[in-house]
C-alpha cells in the first residue's frame, strides 16, 4: 500500500475515531485540542492507529481510538482493542516480586547467587540490580525491529542462561544501561518463589486484584491481539511487522492489553491499593550508583520531575507495536498511548504533546554533542548510498545486514530519493545499551522533509541498527 494512500485512510478514520468513557469526561475544549495533537502526529508519522486514554484527578476521563487497527481489509480501530504493551510490562513484573518481598519469601537485596548461582558475577549482583538495570547484564533484545534469533521459538531460561553467563558490561551498581535480559531473571525469580508459572502468579496477585480483565499473555494467547502490528523501511510503505516467536515474550515484554486497563493500573500507582506504602515507595525510588549520580529509574519504572512534579513513566516495543505510559502520581494525572508500528516515534509525540496540554511543562534545551560529528557524518553517507540504492555491508552487524534486505534496500531507495538531497544529520540524543552505542537523530532533506533516525553501534564499529522513520 503506497504512503500516500494510507496516509488517506488514517485521515478519514480520524473522523470517526471511536470514543469510550462513562461518567467523568474530559472538558470538551481539552478534548478537541487533543484530537488536534493525535491528528498533527498520525499525519506526520503515518502510523496506522493510535489508542489514547487520560486520567484527570485519579479518573478515567477519556479513551479514544485514532486510525486503522488493521489497513488490508481496512478495520477502524477501538479504545476496546488490546496493543501489546512491550516493556511497560516491567513495571508489572517488580510489582510481583514486591508482593513477595512484603510476605518475607524474598528481599530486592538479596543476590542473584540464592536463586541462580550459575549467573556471572551471582554474588555480587542483586535482585534491586536487575529491577533497576544496573546489574551489567548485557541486553539481549536492544534492537527495534525483528532479528533472526527471535523467529525461532525460546524460553527465558535459555535466555538468560546465554546472556546472563557472558562478561558483565559494567560493575553492578556503576552504570544504567537498559537490559531486557534482567527482567527475564526477575519472572524466573517469582516462578521459583512462589512456586507457579509466571503468567498465572501476575494474574492471581495483579490483574485479578485489579479488575484488568481484559489483558491478556502476548506469548500464549497473542491470537487475540486485534490489531495488526506494521513495521517500514524509511519512509517507504507500512509492511505487516515480523512477529517473535514462542518464549520471547515473558516478564520483560509479556502484556497486551486495551488503554483502558493500562489506566486502571496507573490509578491503582496513584492510590498505591495493590501493594504496601513502603512498596510503592521502594518502586518510585532513583537508584543512586555508586560514582554519585542516580540511573534515573527505580524497579521497572523510569523516575523523573517535571518543574516540580514526580514523573512515572515507561515506554515499550515489541515486534509492531509501541507504547508509552506517563504518570503524575501526586497530581492523579496520566496519559497512555498504544500505537501498532514498531519504531515509531507517534506514542511518545502524542504522550508529549497532551501531557503538555494537560501541565504546559518549562520549556527545555537541547542540543547535539560536539562528539556526534563522526556518527553524524556516517549517518549522512548511508543516507545518501540508500538513496542510490546502495549500501555498504562491511558497516553493519550481520543482524543489521539481514535487515537490509533487498526489499528493505527498495524501499529506502523509492522513498528517499525523491526527497533530494541529505541536507543535515543532527543529533538529538545517545545512551548505552546492551553493551552499544545507541544515538537519535534529526534529518532533514532538500525538500523540506524531515525524518528521524535511530541508531545502534557496537564496540567495534558495526551498525547493528539503522532506522529511518518520519518526524513527529
Amino acid at each position: 500500500m503506497r504512503t500516500v494512500k494510507l496516509m488517506g485512510i488514517v485521515a478519514g478514520a480520524l473522523i470517526g475515531a471511536t470514543v469510550a468513557f462513562a461518567q467523568n469526561a474530559l472538558a470538551p475544549e481539552l478534548s478537541t485540542k487533543v484530537d488536534a495533537a493525535v491528528a498533527d502526529v498520525m499525519a506526520k508519522t503515518s502510523v496506522p492507529s493510535a489508542s489514547v486514554g487520560i486520567v484527570q484527578g485519579g479518573k478515567i476521563v477519556f479513551t479514544k481510538a485514532y486510525g486503522h487497527a488493521r489497513l488490508d481489509p481496512p478495520m477502524a480501530a477501538t479504545a476496546e482493542m488490546r496493543y501489546a504493551i512491550g516493556s511497560i510490562s516491567k513495571q508489572f513484573t517488580a510489582a510481583c516480586l514486591l508482593l513477595l518481598q512484603q510476605e518475607g519469601k524474598l528481599s530486592i537485596d538479596d543476590p542473584l547467587s540464592k536463586y541462580f548461582p550459575e549467573l556471572t558475577r551471582s554474588k555480587d549482583v542483586t535482585i534491586r540490580n536487575i529491577l533497576t538495570h544496573t546489574s551489567g547484564y548485557q541486553d539481549y533484545a536492544p534492537q527495534d525491529y525483528t532479528i533472526p534469533a527471535w523467529t525461532k521459538p525460546t524460553t527465558a531460561d535459555k535466555i538468560i542462561h546465554e546472556w546472563a553467563t557472558k562478561p558483565l558490561d559494567f560493575e553492578p551498581g556503576t552504570q544504567y544501561q537498559y537490559s531486557n535480559t534482567n527482567f527475564n531473571i526477575a519472572g524466573l525469580i517469582v516462578e521459583k518463589i512462589s512456586g507457579e508459572k509466571f503468567w498465572p502468579f501476575l494474574s492471581r496477585r495483579v490483574l485479578q486484584p485489579l479488575g484488568l480483565k481484559n489483558t491478556i499473555d502476548l506469548d500464549t494467547e497473542h491470537s487475540k491481539l486485534e490489531p495488526t502490528g506494521y513495521m517500514r523501511n524509511a519512509l517507504g510503505p507500512l509492511r505487516p511487522a515480523i512477529m517473535e516467536a514462542p518464549g520471547w515474550y515473558f516478564a520483560d515484554g509479556e502484556m497486551a492489553m486495551p488503554v483502558g486497563d493500562l489506566l486502571t493500573w496507573d490509578i491503582s500507582l496513584m492510590n498505591q491499593s495493590l501493594l504496601s506504602p513502603a512498596s510503592y515507595a521502594a518502586m518510585e525510588t532513583d537508584m543512586p550508583l555508586k560514582n554519585g549520580q542516580t540511573a534515573h529509574y527505580g524497579l521497572g519504572v523510569g523516575v523523573s520531575t517535571r518543574d516540580g512534579r514526580r514523573v512515572v513513566s515507561h515506554g515499550g516495543e515489541v515486534g509492531g507495536f509501541v507504547a508509552q505510559n506517563i504518570v503524575f502520581p501526586d497530581d492523579k494525572i496520566a496519559v497512555a498511548v498504544l500505537t501498532n508500528q514498531e519504531a515509531s516515534s507517534a506514542a511518545g509525540s502524542i504522550a508529549r504533546a497532551i501531557t503538555t496540554l494537560l501541565l504546559p511543562p518549562a520549556a527545555t534545551a537541547a542540543g547535539p554533542a560536539a562528539a556526534a560529528a563522526r556518527a553524524a557524518a556516517q549517518a549522512k553517507q548511508m543516507l545518501s548510498d540508500l538513496q542510490q540504492g546502495k549500501i555498504d555491508r562491511a558497516l553493519l552487524t550481520a543482524n543489521c545486514s539481514f535487515y537490509f534486505s533487498d526489499t528493505a534496500v527498495g524501499d529506502f531507495q523509492t522513498s528517499l530519493s525523491p526527497l533530494g538531497a541529505v541536507q543535515s544529520v543532527t543529533q538529538t540524543s545517545t545512551s548505552l545499551r546492551g553493551g552499544m552505542t545507541f544515538r537519535a537523530f534529526d534529518v532533514t532533506f532538500a525538500n523540506g522533509t524531515k525524518a528521524r533516525l535511530t541508531t545502534y553501534t557496537t564496540g567495534d564499529g558495526k551498525i547493528e541498527q539503522f532506522l529511518l522513520d518520519a518526524a513527529s
